[in-house]
């Protein structure tokens, strides 16, 4: 075992209540039949391109709903389900669609069906759409229907730099979370249709595909991964060598993205442009330094600029036994584990450590619950459930502070419960989903996920909702659609102008 790491002075009680969080949930909209709906977002929830709270991530099918910053746990999840509340109530006025439960998507239709997002007729709503054609043509519409939640994070006082050592250890420890949250042990065998993977068939409909004891294999072999990106040699020691990593990613050509082209013979767009990233957040990771961006701004010229502002968690799957995707007592264990990311030493990483991580982060995704199996540390081979139970014993301070500062033993029974899942791998998401396709469903991914999903339209359609409520949300629609047509209102020059001077390598800063 490694020696016990130094941590860093807990932060005073003010600061430690100055943590803000924010949710970023996606989830595709599908039919009782449990196919992907293919209809347009629907008109009540007002404009995608503008909403601050309701929008579409790759899919015209796929929302993406969104909370503030908040200072509360439960204030941050009462937004949540508020926002949820208004979604389903209105696609329940003009149809039977529900949102998809699971982070592996229900039955897709063929490749070229799925619908890109669609965001008006302005330069930025276009460049939006022709963006997701890029993604499509580089790693395919199905790889992008996956849906997770992103966890945004900050604590008063902190540093780039101190962010950055965050962001070292959250990657040196991702695989506590993906064995703690993963749920997403199964899928459709319709996702892989023409790939090539190890995955077993589960049952004999030949309909679900799965791995005993995988616990998420959205962050797997088969998630959000691309050959391409393994190129990409980005550091996390520091402000300046990310930035420069990404900027060069951002501007050099890449042969196969070039032969492609950025228009087809037709003229119409195949993708904004020809290397190895089109922008800043087409590359994949498992947290992101972020900082928000002023009108028209690239993300990584804000960053340049302004330093790093929050971090960006984009490993959580969906929790299909809660009705929002996610419940408190996980975002109080998030909060317990970044405070012990950014409180424990974190020495700076390599080009072979980086490679460690990737080799873990996929065990843990596809094995993660196999019964002793070892990761990489350094030279080491050590168990998961050992080192994970060292670090879930080095945030009892962390959760203890952070009870202290709310009054609430609330942080220390979120790690508790935690450290309950390393002992018992059969209480994860990952192994109830399993159970729950096998006592319930006859081994269907399919029937499984159009269960939770089904259940979690009906519970919170069922919740109360008042006319203010209502009406603060119509005002929201309403004011989104006034704020794109502004937008369109306002372009001069053509869309090629625009793509091009966005695109501009001095942009970035």
């Amino acid at each position: 075992m490694n020696p016990t790491p130094k941590s860093h002075p807990l932060p005073a009680a003010e600061r430690l209540a100055g943590i803000r969080r924010g949710i970023e949930k996606e989830g595709l909209r599908v039919l009782p039949s449990g196919q992907l709906a293919l209809t347009p977002h629907p008109a009540a929830l007002g404009s995608a391109l503008t909403h601050p709270h309701i929008t579409t991530d790759y899919s015209e099918s796929q929302l993406e709903l969104i909370t503030g910053a908040r200072l509360g746990v439960d204030e941050c999840l009462q937004e949540l389900q508020h926002i949820h509340q208004y979604t389903l109530r209105s696609m329940a006025a003009v149809g039977e669609e529900m949102i998809w439960a699971s982070s592996m998507p229900c039955h897709l239709p063929t490749d070229e069906t799925i619908p890109l997002g669609r965001y008006g007729s302005s330069h930025s709503g276009r460049s939006k759409s022709v963006y997701r054609m890029g993604l499509g043509h580089r790693y395919g519409r199905r790889m992008q229907t996956i849906s997770g939640i992103h966890y945004n994070w900050s604590l008063p006082g902190v540093s780039s730099e101190d962010y950055f050592a965050l962001i070292r250890n959250f990657r040196r420890h991702a695989f506590v979370l993906l064995y703690l949250f993963g749920a997403s042990p199964a899928l459709s065998t319709c996702f892989v249709e023409g790939r090539e993977h190890r995955l077993e068939p589960l049952g004999d409909s030949g309909r679900t595909l799965y791995l005993p004891h995988a616990t998420s294999l959205r962050m797997g072999r088969l998630g959000y991964q691309s050959d391409a990106q393994a190129s990409i040699n980005v550091s996390y020691n520091g402000l300046e060598g990310y930035a420069n990593s990404l900027h060069q990613a951002l501007t050099q050509p890449y042969p196969a993205y070039e032969q492609l082209g950025i228009r087809n013979p037709g003229g119409d767009y195949n993708q904004l442009g020809t290397s190895l990233l089109q922008i800043e957040n087409e590359f994949y990771g498992t947290i992101r330094p972020k900082r928000t961006t002023r009108s028209g701004e690239r993300p990584l010229h804000a960053l340049r600029e302004r330093g790093v502002e929050y971090v960006e968690v984009r490993l959580m799957d969906l929790d299909p036994f809660e009705p929002l995707g996610i419940n408190s007592t996980t975002m109080r264990m998030l909060d317990v584990f970044l405070l012990h990311c950014l409180l424990t030493d974190s020495p700076p990483d390599s080009p072979e450590e980086i490679a460690q991580l990737k080799h873990n982060q996929h065990l843990a995704a596809e094995r993660g619950r196999e019964p002793g199996l070892q990761l990489l540390r350094g030279q080491d081979r050590v168990a998961l459930v050992d080192w994970a139970a060292e670090v879930l014993q080095e945030c009892a301070p962390m959760a203890a502070a952070l009870d202290a500062t709310h009054a609430t033993t609330a942080y220390s029974d979120a790690l508790a419960q935690a450290r309950q899942r390393v002992a018992q791998p059969q209480t994860t998401p990952s192994a109830r989903v399993l159970d729950d396709m096998r006592r319930l469903h006859g081994n269907s991914f399919e029937q499984f996920g159009l269960t939770q999903s089904l259940w979690a339209r009906e519970h919170l359609l069922g919740l109360p909702w008042s006319d203010a409520q209502q009406a603060q949300f119509v005002q929201f629609a309403q004011t989104s659609v006034q704020a794109q047509q502004a937008i369109e209102a306002a372009d001069t020059g053509t869309f090629e102008e625009w793509r091009q001077r966005y695109m501009d390598p001095a942009a970035l800063g």
